[in-house]
């Protein structure tokens, strides 16, 4: 199942993508969708409303295609927190010249940062290395602490979606020793279309990733390189904080993004970003100002 939300920023009303390809309206069983939502078992409620045909029309199609009357939002109202993972794919590591981590390499993004797949992303001022991360983003569904085994982590997941990580490379590396400036600023986490719940994606680690820029491909992965995959992330990071519905983790990239690219431009206002992976769907976003 796709859950998604449309409509304006702080307006966007929750709907179902169907495999035939029609927006329906979630809203009989739901205002949003956000961590109450998914803590409450709205991903089964809202399986049983689709089976039932208890879901009318929310719009036409063509509504939500790119140049559509109808904006696509985050599939997850604010998330409580956003967990990121770096240098978590083996090429990406080569290419950044670090050894592979014997552990996650772990740091937090402002959960405000979270965004639409197609809103506009804003280069801060001063920015001259803004830069691209298509991710894994994994979704929290039920409330999860000390988790002892890949399995159990699992079963916590609501599902997945994608994530644009967007970074500033000289905020984040050079303007203090931990990342956060560089990850923190506005509209740095494009996320969705949709949130794909797990029972449609049964094995997260064979996923294919890539991102265009200006129509470029400059990223092609596969999430099987990671070198800690979707379960073992969930279950380390539930010893050290505890994971609540509607929380997201960002897994990590894989190589090609211009900090290991010498010579590859950082974004520039009216550059066209395109992430996508396999199930997931695509995002597009243009690069503007701040």
């Amino acid at each position: 199942m796709r859950l998604m939300r449309v409509g304006a920023p702080g307006a966007e009303r929750p709907a179902v993508w169907t495999e035939d390809g029609r927006l329906l309206d979630l809203s009989p069983v739901t205002d949003t969708i956000d961590g109450a939502f998914l803590a409450a078992d709205g991903i089964r409620r809202a399986a049983a409303a689709l089976a039932t045909g208890e879901l009318s029309e929310a719009a036409p199609p063509e509504a939500i295609a790119p140049g559509g009357v109808l904006r696509v939002g985050a599939p997850i109202a604010r998330p409580g927190k956003v967990v990121c993972i770096g240098l978590n794919y083996r090429d990406h590591a080569r290419e950044t010249g670090t050894p592979p981590p014997e552990r996650p390499v772990v740091f937090m993004k402002d959960p405000g940062t979270v965004v639409g797949p197609r809103d506009p992303v804003l280069i801060p001022r001063g920015s001259v290395k803004t830069d691209w991360e298509v991710e894994l983003a994994v979704v929290i569904g039920r409330r999860a602490r000390y988790l002892e085994s890949a399995e159990e982590a699992r079963e916590v997941i609501a599902g997945y979606a994608i994530s644009n990580d967007v970074s500033e490379r000289e905020f984040q590396l050079e303007h203090s020793p931990q990342w956060d400036l560089g990850k923190s600023c506005e509209t740095f986490n494009p996320l969705g279309p949709w949130l794909v719940t797990a029972d449609a994606i049964p094995d997260p680690q064979n996923l294919r990733l890539r991102l265009r820029v200006n129509g470029v491909l400059r990223q092609d992965g596969h999430t099987s390189d990671m070198i800690f995959p979707v379960a073992e992330i969930v279950a380390r990071l539930s010893r050290y904080m505890v994971l609540e519905p509607g929380d997201v983790i960002n897994t990590g990239t894989p190589a090609g993004v211009a900090l290991g690219l010498p010579g590859t431009p950082y974004l520039r206002p009216g550059d066209v970003v395109e992430p996508e992976i396999e199930g997931l769907g695509t995002q597009r976003q243009v690069f503007a100002a701040a």
